[in-house]
């Protein structure tokens, strides 16, 4: 009788997001799951990543199946995926991880993009790889893109306010509300006495007003804590 191979599958989305609202990983897992199934392979583990870039190997799951794959004896003999792209979006990078999975015996097989082990097949895995890398960068240089448009036209960019501002929803641009900061009253004159007594240190901000006037602000770090750019200084002469 022949024994069935072992098959783990690692699914992934790149934002928690797209974790809570997308079909993306349960769709990857049904088919990830039937191809196992068509081809008689045994599931042996199942790596689900929600929410992490492929750019690079800071993914718990991912060093987690790589652990296992590397390790002696594997637990699996492949790793499937959905495309290339889910496993890595950096073309050095999926190269150095497949080669040290294949030394363990270990192959990585794509759902959407099935490849054999000759070098022209080895070929087409590197040239997709790279296309996936610089997909992946040209798309975070448009996301930067507007996100500055989306600052310098006055919004707010979807991240908690600096404290003693809220968020309000100035316009609607079909289906999504564009937002902008203003001046909390009920929590304003609390930070600013917080502010003066040193308990909190300031760093400026620009937020709209309800007019859509641009009005200077500041946000604020506990004291003595590091902020985002630098450690603050004590509070006092």
């Amino acid at each position: 009788m022949t024994v069935p191979q072992r098959a783990a599958l690692y699914l992934r989305v790149s934002t928690a997001r797209q974790a809570e609202h997308d079909v993306s990983i349960p769709d990857q897992k049904r088919q990830g799951e039937a191809y196992c199934q068509s081809r008689g392979y045994q599931l042996a583990e199942t790596y689900v990543e929600p929410g992490a870039s492929a750019t690079d190997d800071r993914r718990p799951e991912f060093q987690r199946m790589i652990e296992a794959g590397t390790s002696k004896p594997a637990p699996f003999d492949m790793v499937i995926v959905h495309s290339f792209s889910r496993f890595f979006r950096d073309h050095f990078e999926l190269e150095f991880y497949v080669r040290k999975l294949v030394k363990n015996g270990v192959k990585l097989v794509s759902i959407t993009q099935e490849m054999g082990d000759d070098p022209m097949h080895v070929m087409m895995r590197q040239i997709m790889a790279l296309f996936d890398e610089y997909q992946s960068k040209e798309n975070a240089k448009h996301v930067l893109r507007a996100l500055k448009e989306n600052a310098r036209q006055g919004f707010w960019k979807g991240s908690l306010p600096p404290i003693g501002y809220r968020v309000i929803a100035a316009e609607q641009r079909g289906a999504k509300v564009k937002k902008k900061l203003e001046i909390d009253p009920l929590h304003a004159v609390g930070a600013g006495r917080a502010l003066r007594s040193g308990f909190l240190r300031a760093a400026p901000v620009e937020a709209s007003g309800p007019r859509g006037g641009r009005r200077r602000g500041c946000r604020a770090f506990p004291s003595g804590s590091s902020g985002p750019y630098s450690r603050s200084r004590p509070a006092g002469p």
